[in-house]
């Protein structure tokens, strides 16, 4: 392949973060794939590619000479786009709080009208957004928009940070197709990706990173699935369940943890959610599936009382009738949630320890001192979850897998009566994933063993059969 970027540096640097460039390696034309555990350097990387070349520590050359236009895209990337931020998750169930939020079609502009913004949204299955609020938008829903928008005016290389989580898998599979055709028009493409089962079939150039430092670039595989089986070698990461801490005891006993009768949501003439039943009896884990869009997020936001929507369904809490008395703190001191969304509009005072000793506190965006105990819990999180280096970062400045590991923290060291991780694997590595997966087991196989002194109900989201733990017993289809 012709080569496109040459990272001639034996050190990079982007803000203070340097990688390691032995090999002083070479992005070819075509695909390359960039890969290895979270913390590797491979979002340090993709911002260099992007805004390093200024940098006197970095030496980039192109064959022509002259600096190319380089692209990357990641999920955060929908607020620079939209030219505005959302100031809390639930604003966007809020009708009377969205009227400065832009539409897609202020945010995409004259690029609706072209003959390739209605060939790509159809291919996505996004026809007919041009009048919605960005904000109304699911996470897949934006993370197609973003890669769209992308591909309208494409530049001569575009990087694509973790660019398959959150999208099902037949928009995977069409963002595939898109990628080829922009190799065709010449453009080099560099897909930065956690988990070797994201490898695509089709890939010019492999390059491995780990601790900071990356590896020799790979071009000869002559079978992807031994090429897989090979980069497993990257990821070791492991966590000890059994130093898991006992829970604070929430000794009412309660029968029906959720339950919603024939629920509906709807925004003017648009239905999101149309008549949905489902219970979830104490102690049950379930999966929530669906494809994008199909009002997961919307449906979650209605028992987690984020949507002012749920006063005027049948809904039961904890086995109280939303609208009894009870307040929204009664409802959410039992509750603990990650998901995209939430991350995505999450802004956060303080530094990764105090983020994950907030997780106790049952409000989300109002800043509260931990108290010394819950800083101590933390510690023992931060330890289980092997964050260490991240202790004293910005949330800001950390990857999408960084940040995933810590809002899971967030969310694990409250050991909630009900647990809700829509799509909890976002960016993490294939180790992280397994040691994720242990510790919901783990909450699990505890709660059934004794419901006494460990109730707690599962509720996950993901596209993906294979991400399920084992604990997960039932499953509600939208």
């Amino acid at each position: 392949m012709k080569p496109a970027i040459c990272l001639e540096s034996e050190i990079l640097d982007f803000t203070g973060v340097q990688l390691c460039n032995p090999y002083r390696i070479t992005i070819p034309q075509g695909v390359t794939v960039v890969i290895g555990p979270n913390g590797a350097g491979k979002t340090t990387l993709g911002n260099i590619l992007e805004r390093g070349w200024n940098f006197r520590s970095n030496k980039l050359s192109t064959p022509s000479g002259e600096k190319i236009e380089v692209r990357r895209i990641e999920f955060s990337d929908i607020h620079s786009l939209s030219g505005m931020k959302v100031e809390y998750y639930q604003q966007r169930y809020e009708a009377t709080m969205n009227d400065e939020v832009p539409t897609v079609a202020e945010v995409v502009g004259a690029g609706v009208e072209s003959e390739q913004w209605a060939k790509l949204t159809t291919l996505f299955h996004l026809q007919n957004i041009e009048s919605n609020k960005i904000n109304f938008l699911s996470s897949g829903e934006l993370r197609k928009l973003l890669i769209i928008n992308a591909l309208l005016t494409p530049a001569d290389a575009i990087v694509l940070d973790n660019p398959y989580i959150g999208l099902d898998s037949e928009s995977r599979q069409t963002l595939n197709e898109a990628i080829k055709s922009l190799t065709d028009e010449g453009v080099a493409v560099i897909l930065l990706i956690a988990n070797p089962d994201d490898l695509p079939d089709f890939v010019d150039c492999i390059v491995p990173m780990r601790k900071l430092k990356i590896g020799e670039p790979i071009t000869q595989f002559p079978s992807m699935l031994r090429m897989r089986n090979r980069l497993v070698s990257l990821f070791d990461f492991a966590v000890d369940v059994s130093s898991i801490s006992a829970p604070m005891p929430d000794p009412e006993q309660i029968s029906t943890v959720v339950k919603l009768d024939g629920c509906t949501v709807r925004y003017g003439n648009r239905t999101i959610v149309d008549n949905v039943d489902w219970e979830i009896r104490d102690c049950e884990n379930w999966s929530l599936s669906g494809p994008n869009g199909s009002g997961k997020s919307t449906l979650l936001s209605l028992i987690c009382a984020d949507n002012p929507q749920g006063y005027s369904n049948r809904i039961t809490l904890f086995d109280r009738r939303r609208g009894s008395g009870e307040s929204i703190w009664d409802i959410k001191r039992r509750i603990a949630m990650i998901s995209p969304e939430r991350t995505l509009h999450f802004h956060p005072a303080g530094d990764v320890r105090t983020i994950i000793a907030q997780g106790l506190n049952d409000t989300s965006g109002v800043f509260i001192a931990p108290k010394p105990i819950q800083l101590e819990l933390a510690d023992k999180w931060i330890s289980l979850l092997h964050l260490e280096d991240l202790v004293g970062r910005n949330f800001t400045t950390l990857s999408s897998g960084e940040r995933q590991m810590v809002m899971l923290a967030r969310v694990f060291i409250k050991q909630p009566r009900l647990m809700i991780l829509d799509e909890p694997f976002h960016g993490l590595d294939l180790a992280r994933q397994r040691a994720v997966r242990a510790i919901i087991n783990h909450f699990a196989a505890r709660a059934k063993s004794d419901r006494q002194r460990f109730p707690m109900s599962i509720i996950i989201v993901t596209h993906y059969e294979s991400e399920l733990p084992e604990c997960v017993e039932f499953t509600k289809q939208l």
